[in-house]
């Protein structure tokens, strides 16, 4: 224990700071780092370089070259800068190089050198030029500060969503600041800005002089600013060699440290552990490397080269051209178990394991003290809290080993947090690797997540490795293997070394039906990259036709998106493709691919019916269908034409149309409609009323119904009404006019080829029983016992039906005997039925 507490360096009374190499640097640097721009990525980020030659006239003509490794050294990129000269260089949240030109241009590469994108911080920093820039994250995401030559402030807080806010101007500021920084204070991005002995707190709506409480007296100049990584703190270094810690909102004061010290540092950071009390500022010179805090007394390291500073959520990480080393608070968990001399349950446990192992009593006697106290739960706890802030396997395994040693002897404790531990230290001690590189501690991997872990493996091609840790940890597919090997085929595409085929078919072995795995986003890659023939192939094994079909028409392959549509029986689809390729085609083009495709014309006719009356006709004549011409012209002169002339018109190329189709019933009855209209138009003009698009019959009736029989009759007479129809029409027409003398002429006319008994039924509907009455004699034998029940008279209806000996019709007077006057009706018929059955 004592060796293994001896790199402890106690910062007061209640806190200890140790410093560990993560990794041997072996990335062959030609320059020192104090001669290039550098830029570290937080949680085990990557480490871009680019050699600054702009300062140095002598190397004015050479190119500078950027450069991207892993934690551990491990080169990942490398790129000759053909660009402008670079002021900054930051990484984004989601590890993308950001590169800030004196022009005011952002240029945005990946972890693998290939550049992204680009964009402008306006036009007032491209003529200003730019003096300085910092990046920085917030909730939001990554955002870029910019001090402009003419001493403005510009800031955009996401560079995903780009909006950029030109921050008011600070008074007295008539050269480059001291110090300055980005705060992000209630959902807002902020700039602290150091102006002499004067601090002024810029945000989108006013510049505000702000003060520092308790600070030293005697400060004229403030040389260096942190804010911690969660911008709740801040820390100022004075040009008296005082450092002033408080809020970042600057109302409280943390403390407040002399370290006598009036040369500006290189770097100045912030080193504190999630939920610790403590609060301590690493403050780096060029050999000099100093730990600071509430206490009087300071931790000093020596630097025996030129070293860079990265700040992390519990720690900070220092790398130099030959070691990369992380500086952190001992945990809590840590300290209690191996602080010389310590009786923590947790240092007693580990000794009682160590003296099991040697077959030693002394064991037993750890165990039973800390039984006899009541603590091996709380023992168990700290050392697999313990084992997950150790960055050495063997510690790990030490401390685990005496954590599942007290488990033995407890009888209800959770194993969950004992198998988490492991798993999360499996992973851990993975990415960790010198080939890998990602030297994540316990608790940056908890805030990070395994899913983002998961894409930042993703991002640096790592996919075995990736699919090991899914599957190891048992994640569902979706979030884990697939999701993985879909980034890995898109990755896969890019190779333009390899043919399509050989590509296609190795994507298609090694993902098959996968779920969540989606062909389609894979062969949009693929088309983005330049293969449009792979894209083509992937989609062959796409098995939903929604999402083939787009990409096909991105591609500019509308034919064969059609045929996938028709295949996917989804109407929608079709219709989508449809309107694309209309736009797309001439018209010519357009109508011979739907000539090859049935089932892709019939559906565009049905819309043609509801949208495009004129696209329909010029189908029907382009594919010589005269029946369906025809119709189209009936359909066209009731919809659009309102003119009589227009219609008649509409109707003779209808009437065209049907003789060319064959169908002279079709053609006659549109030439007989055209005669009608003009016969109603002359009706209107004559006699006034409405007759246009009245039907033949309706005619009529508005003509009888008018006065105007001698009309009605040449009427039917010209369209050849049978005199039945014509009779009906008469009979019902004058009924509703209760003119029961012209209704009287009218049955006596000629002999009714409707027969009486119509008459009989007309007058009863109309309740006119006494003119019912007239022509109820008048009705046949066959029809006479119907007549008169419907007028009422049942005895002599029974007498008829006697008369006749017609079962069903004495039945049907039977049937009507109801009340009591009708009994003697009644008995008659049934005498007369028993008298037909003695015969």
């Amino acid at each position: 224990m004592d060796c293994y507490t001896a790199n402890w360096n106690p910062l007061g009374d209640s806190a200890f700071y140790r410093k560990y190499e993560l990794y041997s640097m072996d990335w062959d640097l030609k320059e020192e780092l104090r001669d290039c721009l550098v830029a570290a990525a937080p949680y085990g980020g990557p480490i871009a370089l680019l050699r600054n030659p702009w300062q140095k006239e002598k190397a004015a003509s050479v190119r500078p070259v950027l450069e991207i490794y892993s934690a551990s050294g491990m080169p990942l990129a490398s790129l000759l800068w053909k660009s402008g000269p670079v002021v900054s260089l930051g990484w984004s949240a989601e590890e993308e190089l950001l590169c800030v030109q004196e022009d005011g241009a952002v240029l945005v590469y990946g972890l693998h050198g290939d550049f992204r994108r680009h964009f402008s911080m306006g036009n007032e920093v491209l003529q200003n030029r730019v003096l300085d820039a910092r990046i920085f994250h917030t909730e939001f995401g990554s955002g870029v500060a910019i001090l402009t030559g003419a001493h403005r402030f510009t800031l955009s807080a996401n560079v995903g969503d780009l909006k950029l806010r030109r921050m008011p101007e600070v008074p007295g500021l008539q050269s480059a600041p001291s110090c300055w920084t980005t705060l992000c204070q209630e959902r807002a991005a902020q700039i602290l800005v150091a102006v002499g002995p004067d601090l002024y707190l810029l945000d989108h709506a006013a510049c505000s002089a702000v003060t520092p409480p308790g600070l030293a007296p005697g400060v004229s100049s403030f040389l260096q600013m942190a804010v911690s990584f969660t911008y709740r703190h801040l820390a100022l270094f004075t040009d008296t060699g005082h450092i002033w810690m408080g809020t970042a909102s600057l109302k409280e004061k943390l403390c407040e440290f002399n370290c006598n010290i009036r040369a500006p540092p290189k770097q100045m950071v912030w080193c504190s552990r999630p939920r610790s009390k403590e609060r301590a500022i690493v403050v780096a010179w060029e050999r000099r490397l100093m730990v600071v805090g509430d206490a009087p007394e300071s931790i000093q390291f020596v630097l025996d080269e030129d070293s860079y500073l990265v700040p992390e959520l519990d720690g900070v990480r220092i790398f130099s051209r030959s070691s990369h080393e992380f500086l952190h608070e001992v945990p809590v968990a840590s300290e209690e178990i191996f602080k010389i001399a310590s009786m923590a349950p947790g240092a007693l446990l580990l000794e009682a394991q160590k003296e099991y192992e040697k077959e030693s009593q002394k064991a037993d006697e750890y165990l039973r003290e800390i039984q006899e106290l009541g603590q091996l739960t709380q023992a168990v706890q700290q050392c697999i809290e313990a084992a997950g802030h150790e960055h050495w396997p063997d510690m790990q395994k030490s401390l685990l080993r005496a954590a599942s040693f007290g488990k033995c002897f407890l009888d209800r404790f959770p194993p969950d947090s004992f198998v988490r531990m492991c798993q999360d230290l499996r992973v851990l001690n993975a990415v960790r690797d010198y080939h890998i590189g990602i030297p994540l501690t316990y608790s940056q991997y908890k805030q990070m997540t395994i899913q983002v872990l998961l894409d930042r493996l993703v991002l640096r091609r790592l996919y075995p490795l990736a699919i090991q840790i899914c599957e190891y940890l048992r994640l569902p597919e979706v979030q884990g293997v697939s999701r993985i090997l879909a980034h890995w085929a898109c990755y896969k595409v890019q190779q333009k070394d390899v043919s399509d085929e050989d590509v296609a078919r190795a994507i298609n072995q090694k993902l098959g039906d996968t779920p969540g795995v989606s062909y389609s986003d894979i062969a949009a890659r693929a088309y983005g990259c330049g293969r449009t023939e792979l894209a083509i192939k992937l989609l062959e094994y796409e098995p939903r036709s929604g999402e083939q079909v787009p990409l096909l028409l991105k591609m500019k392959r509308s034919k064969l998106a059609l045929s996938k549509a028709i295949e996917s029986g989804d109407t929608d689809l079709v219709f989508t493709v449809l309107l694309h390729l209309k736009n797309e085609l001439n018209r010519g083009d357009f109508f011979m691919t739907l000539r090859n495709q049935p089932m892709a014309l019939s559906l565009y006719r049905q819309f043609c019916k509801h949208q495009e009356l004129e696209t329909l006709k010029d189908l029907y004549n382009q594919d010589d269908n005269h029946q369906e011409l025809g119709s189209f012209h009936i359909r066209a002169s009731y919809a659009a034409e309102e003119r009589i002339e227009g219609r008649v018109a509409a109707l003779q190329m209808a009437a065209d149309a049907f003789y060319k189709a064959k169908n002279e019933f079709a053609a006659k009855a549109t030439e007989d409609q055209m005669r009608l209209l003009r016969l109603q138009r002359r009706l209107e003009d004559e006699l006034g009323g409405q007759f246009l698009d009245l039907s033949l019959h309706d005619t009529v009736t508005t003509l009888i119904l008018g006065g105007h029989n001698k009309r009605a009759e040449q009427l039917a007479r010209d369209f050849r009404i049978p005199d039945k129809r014509l009779w009906w029409l008469k009979l019902t027409a004058l009924a509703d006019l209760e003119d029961w003398e012209e209704l009287e002429k009218f049955s006596k006319s000629k002999k009714s080829p409707i027969g009486y008994l119509p008459f009989v039924e007309i007058c009863m509907k109309q309740h006119n029983k006494y003119e019912a009455k007239k022509y109820a004699s008048r009705v046949g034998p066959e029809q006479k016992v119907k007549a008169l029940l419907l007028v009422g008279d049942v005895a002599q209806a029974a007498d008829v039906a006697i008369e006749r000996r017609n079962e069903a019709e004495l039945s049907l007077v039977l049937s009507h005997c109801t009340g009591a006057a009708d009994g003697a009706t009644a008995d008659k018929i049934q005498r007369a039925r028993a008298q037909a059955q003695k015969k």
